[in-house]
């Protein structure tokens, strides 16, 4: 697939399963991720891999989360399934600096950019993923686990795997893209 089909064709997948990437796979969508757009020179991202055993500490980190705050039964169990979505989840977090030039929502958009790198990255090699997001990226507990500074902000979990399903790879004609206009 050349680089321009991967672009206008991408589409997340949610039932990730075995394989996850590693070796030499891994380490090109971490180098994708950081070759995003980053105004300053200054690497305004941080990625924490959960894998493995790993899955299992956030899943109890999750379910501490949503029994303090005090979640019915049913939040919980989802809290606590969630990191088992896929074989590998990447936490991408936005770790602002005060900069002159640089504000923070621009930090915070590169880190947005390395997520999509790394999504795209990895759909290159064979493997797909979803990028997520919700209360989980703006909890205190979570952000303790992940030692997020108050200027830092998660901006998503990339879910990664070997997609389940085949997705749909139509192109959309620009006539169906009503949020595109000219000045």
């Amino acid at each position: 697939m050349d680089a321009l089909d991967l672009v206008v064709n991408r589409r997340s997948a949610s039932r990730l399963s075995e394989p996850a990437p590693a070796g030499a796979a891994l380490e090109n969508i971490l180098r994708a991720g950081m070759r995003a757009p980053d105004h300053g020179a200054l690497q305004p991202w941080r990625f924490i891999i959960i894998e493995k055993e790993g899955r299992d500490r956030f899943s109890t980190l999750l379910e501490t989360a949503a029994r303090h705050d005090r979640m019915d039964d049913k939040a919980i169990e989802k809290a606590q399934q969630s990191p088992f979505r896929a074989p590998m989840i990447i936490t991408v977090v936005a770790h602002c600096e005060a900069h002159p030039k640089v504000p923070r929502w621009e930090q915070m958009v590169s880190a947005g950019c390395a997520v999509m790198a790394m999504q795209m990255a990895a759909l290159a090699q064979g493997f797909n993923g979803i990028w997520r997001s919700g209360i989980w990226t703006e909890h205190p507990t979570v952000r303790q686990a992940f030692n997020c500074r108050e200027q830092d902000a998660i901006v998503g979990f990339l879910y990664l795997g070997t997609p389940q399903l085949k997705t749909s790879t139509t192109v959309l004609p620009a006539e169906t893209a009503p949020f595109v206009s000219y000045f």
